[in-house]
């Protein structure tokens, strides 16, 4: 079922092995064409093209756009107290890990009388997006919520597509964790026109104001993916997120039975999702594809499953020695990086690019995706050489505050104008002298 590609005795340059990697194709620049109307008609129509497109796209049109808060109460009431629960411990656990990313302001004393802080300033305002397409997703309230709420942020509102199966709302599990989080502002609305409609506000059909956010976070389809884009600038954005993606380097230790799983575990979000095993065992992965045959046979979402993992996102790469391994895993930089080989933990040490690292037999990916306490909206296409996942981090701007004294800035005035002058820039110096009756004394 996995494509398998031999790197053994083979040592290829940087280029040539992104290149020969399995990767989803995901071309935003292909139905950017298609978005940009939908955020025009937004922009400049506000809810009422927000609900034609809601009619068009989902197949239903709701009454208003906000969710009464009467809604998220009664969908926290009728949750599985099963559900109810898990959702308490995988928020309890998020906000342990979250809070310990907390930024402290910190003053640095540059010369006598010269100083500059940095002081963490939580963003006004966020929308956060939850996903609604294949699979219902109130893990993902959590995992955008707790960390907004940890940074300090004031003002948020949960988007969520609404649903012809439930009237026009969002899937109450989603509002249910809403209610769970203390949400009250959600937003029955998804895809681009969500992002869209985040960036310019509006008013709902009951003549209540929705005001436009600072940031949007949270992962969607293509088209909310297109419209971050467009709309990137007006609104800051955590990422540009593509279908998911989990890597796994195993050695002869590892458990085929386990690793199976884990494969199929990610290839039942969607089609284009993207599994991939690096493995120094061709006996591995001979067993690996044996389970595969008989757990994807087994699991509910069979097509999807098999479509994902025979897809050309996919495959099983062999290499020499874990050390070959851990720079093919670093090259593909994957969204979950499971570490299945003897010294685990010395192995993973080692990662330089991953979204979240899961390290031995006993620490897999869904477990991320629920109760680890992680955050499990992840940098995906390779972006994980260069991005981090959700965190308070990505709610809080870090500000300059510099204050200098007379004699500070008399201080350095000289070496201010002489680079001002090299930059053909006097301005800049005279901004400084003028202080100073002409020349700094």
């Amino acid at each position: 079922m996995l494509s398998r590609i031999d790197l053994r005795g083979r040592v290829p340059s940087a280029a040539e092995l992104r290149a020969s990697l399995p990767r989803a194709e995901v071309d935003v620049d292909a139905v950017l064409h298609q978005v940009r109307p939908v955020v025009d008609a937004v922009r400049d129509r506000g809810v009422e093209a927000v609900l034609e497109f809601a009619e068009r796209f989902d197949k239903v049109r709701p009454a208003r756009v906000r969710v009464p808060e009467a809604e998220l109460e009664r969908a926290l009431d009728e949750l599985d107290p099963a559900v109810r629960e898990a959702l308490e411990t995988s928020t309890a656990r998020a906000r342990l890990v979250h809070a310990d990313q907390r930024r402290t302001d910190t003053t640095t004393r540059v010369a006598p009388g010269g100083t500059v802080t940095e002081r963490w300033v939580p963003v006004a305002r966020v929308g956060l997006y939850v996903p609604g397409g294949l699979a219902v997703y109130p893990s993902s309230v959590g995992m955008n919520v707790v960390p907004a709420q940890v940074a300090g942020v004031e003002s948020l509102v949960v988007c969520s597509p609404p649903q012809a199966a439930f009237g026009g709302l969002p899937h109450p599990a989603v509002l249910a964790a809403c209610a769970l989080l203390d949400v009250t502002e959600v937003w029955a609305v998804g895809g681009a026109q969500a992002a869209a409609l985040m960036a310019y506000g509006g008013v709902d059909t009951d003549g209540a104001a929705l005001e436009p956010v600072d940031t949007v976070t949270g992962p969607g389809n293509i088209y909310l993916t297109a419209a971050k884009r467009l709309l990137r600038g007006l609104i800051g954005i955590d990422s540009e997120a593509g279908p998911t993606e989990i890597a796994i380097l195993a050695d002869h230790t590892a458990d085929p039975v386990h690793v199976a799983a884990d494969l199929i575990s990610q290839a039942e979000h969607d089609p284009q999702a993207a599994s991939v095993l690096v493995t120094t065992s061709e006996e591995l992965a001979d067993a690996v594809d044996a389970q595969l045959a008989a757990q994807v046979a087994a699991t509910k979402h069979t097509e999807r499953v098999r479509t994902a993992l025979s897809g050309k996102q996919s495959g099983c790469l062999l290499v020499s020695t874990v050390d070959e391994g851990l720079r093919v895993v670093d090259t593909y930089a994957a969204e979950h990086l499971e570490i299945q080989t003897v010294n685990a933990g010395e192995v993973a040490a080692r990662v330089r690019s991953a979204g979240a690292i899961f390290v031995g037999p006993y620490s897999p990916v869904s477990l991320g995706d629920y109760c680890a306490g992680s955050n499990h909206v992840l940098p995906t296409g390779g972006c994980a050489r260069h991005s981090s996942g959700l965190s308070v981090q990505t709610f809080l701007r870090g500000i300059h505050v510099v204050e200098y004294t007379r004699e500070a800035l008399a201080d350095v005035a000289s070496q201010v104008v002489a680079l001002a002058n090299a930059e053909d820039l006097p301005a800049h110096g005279q901004a400084v002298t003028a202080r100073f009756g002409g020349g700094a004394t």
